[in-house]
C-alpha cells in the first residue's frame, strides 16, 4: 500500500507540472502569432508609394537576367552604372506646339481589364493638372512599354526608345506606385537623393542592409526652387531598406515628423512637374 501511495503522488505530480508547461506554452505562442499579426495589419493598411515599391521589390536582382535597378526602382542600362542625373543629359519629352507634352504608351495585355482601365484612369491624373498627357502609342519611336514585369521600376526621363516601366501585378498595381514611376520615367529622382537632403534628413548607413547604401547616394539635382517635401510621392519611408529594424532616414530637426507616408502626389510634386517642362496656365 505505501509504494501503491507513492507511485500514485509522483503520477500527479508530474501531471500538474506539465500541465502548467503546456499552458505557458500554450499562451507564449498566442501572444506570439498576436505580434505576428500585428505587423502584418499594418504592413497591409500602409498604401504609400514608399512602402509599396519597397515590398513589391523585395527579392528584385537576384535573377542575372533582370534589368539592373539601382536606388530601389530605377532601372538603368548595364553601361550606366553610374547613372548621371537625369537633368544633365537630354532626357525631357518633347514638348508640342499646343503646349503640352504628349507621352506615348502601350500597355501589356498581362493584365487583367480592371487593371488596363486603373492604369489608364491613374496615368489621366497628370492631366487634371500638369501638361503632361499620357496616350496610346501610335507608332512613336520613344514610348513607355508598360508591364508586369520583376518588381516596380522605370528608367529615368526619356529614352528615346522603347523603354520598359514595370508595375508588377503582384504588389504595383496601386495609384501611388503609378505616379511614382512615371515621375521617374519624367525625369524625377527620389527626394532622399536630393542635393539638399542633408539640410532636411540624415541617413543612418549603419541601418542600412549591406551593399545597398548606394540607394542613398546623394545626386546633384536640379531641385526648381521647390521645397524638400517629406510629403512627395518619391520620398521614401523611415525604415526602408533596414537591416535591424531601425530607421534608415531620419527627418530632421523634428525626428518625429512623418515621411514617406504619400499615396498620392504632393502639390509640390505636381508643382515641379510644371516647372520643368514649363506648363503654361498651371498653379506654380
Amino acid at each position: 500500500m505505501a509504494l501503491l501511495f507513492v507511485l500514485t503522488l509522483l503520477i500527479t505530480v508530474f501531471c500538474s507540472v506539465q500541465g502548467r508547461s503546456f499552458q505557458k506554452t500554450s499562451f507564449e505562442m498566442t501572444e506570439e502569432n498576436m505580434e505576428i499579426g500585428s505587423t502584418n495589419n499594418f504592413e497591409e493598411d500602409d498604401q504609400s508609394a514608399s512602402s509599396l515599391i519597397l515590398k513589391a521589390n523585395r527579392n528584385l536582382g537576384q535573377r542575372h537576367d533582370e534589368t539592373l535597378v539601382l536606388f530601389g526602382d530605377i532601372a538603368v542600362h548595364p553601361k550606366f552604372i553610374n547613372a548621371d542625373p537625369c537633368t544633365s543629359r537630354d532626357c525631357k519629352w518633347p514638348k508640342s506646339s499646343d503646349g503640352n507634352v504628349y507621352v506615348p504608351y502601350v500597355i501589356s495585355n498581362q493584365y487583367s481589364m480592371r487593371e488596363r482601365l486603373n492604369i489608364e484612369s491613374w496615368l489621366q491624373t497628370f492631366a487634371k493638372s500638369t501638361c503632361i498627357r499620357f496616350f496610346r502609342r501610335r507608332g512613336q519611336q520613344a514610348f513607355l512599354n508598360i508591364t508586369s514585369g520583376s518588381g516596380c521600376t522605370s528608367y529615368v526621363g526619356r529614352q528615346g526608345k522603347a523603354q520598359q516601366v514595370s508595375l508588377s501585378r503582384n504588389g504595383c498595381v496601386h495609384l501611388s506606385v503609378v505616379q511614382h514611376e512615371m515621375l521617374h520615367a519624367l525625369g524625377f529622382d527620389h527626394e532622399q537623393t536630393r542635393s539638399d537632403r542633408d539640410n532636411h534628413v540624415q541617413i543612418l548607413i549603419q541601418n542600412i542592409q549591406p551593399g545597398l547604401e548606394f540607394a542613398f547616394r546623394k545626386i546633384n539635382t536640379i531641385n526648381l526652387n521647390t521645397p524638400y517635401d517629406y510629403n512627395s510621392v518619391m520620398q521614401y519611408g523611415r525604415f526602408a531598406f533596414s537591416r535591424n529594424g531601425q530607421p534608415t532616414i531620419l527627418p530632421i530637426p523634428d525626428n518625429n515628423a512623418v515621411i514617406g507616408r504619400a499615396t498620392e502626389m504632393s502639390p509640390n510634386d505636381i508643382l515641379r512637374i510644371n516647372r520643368l517642362y514649363n506648363c503654361s496656365g498651371q498653379q506654380e
